[in-house]
């Protein structure tokens, strides 16, 4: 049967982001190339067979993105929700910040950060500059360019692996069907901008949505994003996911994406520790992040290079790291892992 209108518009789309972020990244190194060369990362090569299997992931990716709304998992506008007024703003900002960006990478520096009055609220491996980032997770500057960044690194396929989270927990939910979805409480664990809890309450629209996030300018962020005259207002709480200042057992599921790779191993174990804590026996955890080598070694290269290219001074230890292992260990069962172009999804259940 013949694509409907509609598909080929979010099909064309996503193509579009793909080759706008692939032309941003090429365009950004080639002026760095030339404006700063002594600060050009050292990568290695893509094979040709590699390029191939990521374009051939990425639809695949797109293809189910399309299937699950088309199934009802969440609804199909979703698809097309993306804030373009607000990003083509802040576009202009990503290539300002970029002097800032190349002089920390020339000074070696990765604790540049602002100012800090309550430095000992947060956790000495959170006081880094991320991703060579301006202030770390630490402003408003660097909260308002998150989401059009993330977007661009991923060539527009950011919210397709985000929404890769929507299946489990629908599925893991369907243990409380007896209950109304009004009465159902979801935990978004390191929320940042709310980019995710938005994904989130357009496929459970009636579910008491709370996230909990270290960072004051990013939940500042996700205040504006989600609770505005458009939707139910989403609790948003500042905390350490390795405590998070909520009782035992007061959430049917919890969520959390893109967190763990920039986590030390002790703390990953913590977080999911604390997750098992939160959740209702039953409930369930639905957890994303980068894919690794044991389950897609084919993207080796690729995995290398984004360590090479950001400062992400843990995901060398990520990739390798057991992470069904950690589950069981924080007492999770019926763990299921699966990948989707970059990003891998765990679930798992505290019996």
């Amino acid at each position: 049967m013949a694509p409907s209108i509609t598909e080929l518009a979010y099909r064309t789309m996503q193509q579009g982001r793909s080759l706008a972020g692939l032309v941003h990244k090429q365009l950004s190194t080639k002026v760095m190339e030339v404006v700063a060369p002594d600060v050009v990362p050292q990568t290695q090569p893509v094979p040709e067979a590699m390029m191939n299997e990521l374009r051939q992931s990425l639809d695949a990716l797109h293809e189910l993105d399309w299937n699950d709304a088309q199934a009802g998992l969440y609804p199909q506008s979703l698809l097309f929700d993306i804030p373009w007024l607000e990003w083509a703003e802040r576009y202009p900002r990503v290539w300002l910040d970029l002097p800032s960006n190349w002089a920390r990478r020339r000074a070696r520096d990765v604790q540049d950060l602002p100012d800090l009055s309550n430095r000992d609220f947060y956790p000495d491996y959170y006081l880094q500059n991320f991703h060579h980032q301006t202030d770390g997770y630490l402003s408003d500057h660097s909260a308002e360019l998150y989401d059009l960044q993330v977007d661009i690194l991923f060539n527009g396929a950011a919210d397709a692996m985000r929404r890769r989270i929507l299946p489990g927990l629908h599925q893991g939910l369907k243990r409380f069907s007896d209950r109304s979805q009004s009465s159902l409480r979801v935990l978004d664990v390191a929320t940042g901008t709310g980019r995710t809890l938005h994904q989130i309450r357009a496929a459970l629209p009636q579910a008491t949505l709370v996230g909990v996030d270290l960072s004051e300018a990013y939940l500042r962020q996700a205040n504006k994003w989600l609770n505005n005259a458009k939707g139910p207002l989403v609790q948003l709480v500042q905390g350490n996911a390795e405590r998070m200042p909520f009782d035992d057992a007061g959430f049917q599921a919890v969520t959390c994406v893109f967190l763990f790779h920039e986590l030390p191993a002790d703390a990953r174990q913590a977080v999911l520790q604390d997750c098992y804590r939160l959740l209702e026996p039953g409930g369930v955890l639905v957890l994303a992040d980068s894919v690794q080598l044991a389950d897609s070694p084919q993207f080796d290269v690729a995995m290398d290079n984004f360590r090479r290219v950001f400062h992400e001074p843990y995901y060398r230890d990520f990739i390798s790291d057991d992470i069904d292992q950690r589950l069981v260990d924080a007492g999770f069962s019926d763990v299921n892992a699966e990948s989707h172009f970059m990003t891998r999804v765990w679930t798992a259940t505290k019996a």
